[in-house]
């Protein structure tokens, strides 16, 4: 009897629509980072790949702000890092304080809790930011050993102040760690001055690239707390490789211990390296740095800036506190009368815009607009605006026509 082919088996190659993706992330890759990862795959020990990854270290810790030998690549979505940072540093039982502002905030709160670790909080509404003194009150009440925060979170489009933070937490003898996965190259990071221990963030925002890795940086302090609960498994043991003698960590594939060795002169054979995303990872870091680092931050500030400018003289309501928004990504409340998923859904059939809805307590109340990475430029940003003038009107939302694009373009240039 002849064997039917599955019809799903014929089914051509992909070909997605080329959409401007002006959300909270992921954005449009830079081409170059394109073209990067259509490079020949490697060995993972070649000396060629080994000297990639060295590179990656070295282009990365001037973006994260650092001189931390551990700045390296976990590979995976930034939620890889996430989970490689809180599982290395937080053993079962631990108590650790999460500064929760937004949805990923009460992320890590349940990374936390599936470790096993003892979670206290210290929050504060959707749409502001906790205060240091804040902070420095939820160490005092329940001395943890680790203390975590998102420096941006999309889901309220707020940016955690974090000058001071690392030092507090030092004071009290807690260990710091910071998700910038929202931030990182567009917004300065200073992990080094902020006095911060564990910083990871992911490519697909504002360093424009696709989701796949997660550069992370790890102070010394950290990583010896980390190496302490090295515990190898059975099948790479090496006598030059000890274990340490803390609780081990209860993650194989996120051990940051093994992962650090992997990324030492070691070569720990720990797992097998994602050479695309690597060169990918590095291509983003070779673009912002040969834009310069203030001038991307800049860049980012006017898109923001501009972005803003076009919504309100839409008539639109911003949201949150003016003083703690992020530059990247804008919430803007949806007006009363007007369906939102109606517009975005316009906004992508009719432009090939995508822009983004919101989590929790804003779902269906805020529009989340990001301008980031490639994304951040004049004309991508006056073609969103363009367009949700357009949407807004085809809903019979009133507005005076052609007012959002000047708007934007001033603020710009102001």
């Amino acid at each position: 009897m002849p064997i039917e082919l599955d019809p799903m088996l014929l089914l051509g190659e992909i070909d997605p629509p080329q959409r401007l993706l002006m959300g909270p992330g992921p954005i449009n890759a830079h081409p170059r980072v394109l073209r990067a990862m259509s490079a020949d795959l490697l060995g993972q020990f070649d000396p060629e790949m080994t000297g990639y990854m060295n590179q990656v270290m070295a282009l990365y810790r001037p973006i994260f702000g650092t001189a931390n030998r551990w700045t390296m690549l976990v590979d995976g979505t930034a939620r890889a890092g996430i989970e490689a940072a809180l599982v290395s540093l937080v053993a079962p039982g631990d108590v650790v304080l999460v500064v929760n502002f937004g949805r990923f905030g009460l992320l890590l709160g349940e990374i936390l809790a599936r470790i096993g670790a003892v979670v206290e909080t210290v929050e504060a509404p959707w749409g502001e930011i906790v205060s240091l003194d804040a902070i420095a009150a939820g160490i005092a009440r329940c001395q943890p050993k680790v203390v975590a925060t998102i420096h941006g979170d999309t889901s309220t489009t707020m940016v955690q102040p974090l000058d001071g933070f690392g030092a507090l937490c030092r004071a009290a003898g807690a260990l710091s760690y910071v998700d910038a996965t929202a931030t990182i190259g567009g917004m300065e990071l200073a992990a080094d001055r902020w006095e911060v221990d564990v910083v990871s963030g992911g490519l697909q925002k504002c360093l424009g690239g696709p989701s796949g890795s997660a550069p992370i940086t790890i102070s010394d302090t950290a990583a010896e707390h980390i190496t302490r609960r090295r515990h190898l498994e059975q099948g790479i043991r090496r006598p030059d490789i000890a274990d340490g003698q803390g609780p081990r960590i209860v993650s194989n594939y996120f051990d940051l211990a093994m992962v650090m060795d992997y990324w030492s002169d070691k070569r720990l054979n720990h797992h097998t390296e994602a050479t695309s995303m690597l060169y990918a990872a590095r291509e983003c870091a070779r673009i912002v740095l040969e834009e310069g680092l203030a001038a991307r931050y800049a860049r980012h500030e006017a898109a923001g800036r501009a972005m803003t400018a076009g919504l309100r003289a839409m008539g639109l309501e911003i949201f949150g506190e003016d003083a703690h928004r992020m530059i990247n990504v804008t919430g803007v409340f949806v007006p009363k009368d007007v369906d939102g998923e109606t517009v975005r859904l316009a906004m992508r059939e009719q432009f090939e815009i995508e822009i983004g809805t919101a989590f929790g307590p804003l779902e269906g109340r805020i529009w989340r607009i990001g301008a980031m990475g490639y994304n951040a430029m004049k004309h991508k940003v006056l073609l969103t605006l363009a367009a949700l003038e357009a949407c807004l009107g085809m809903q019979g939302y009133s507005l005076p026509p052609g007012i959002a694009v000047p708007a934007a373009m001033r603020a710009w240039d102001a």
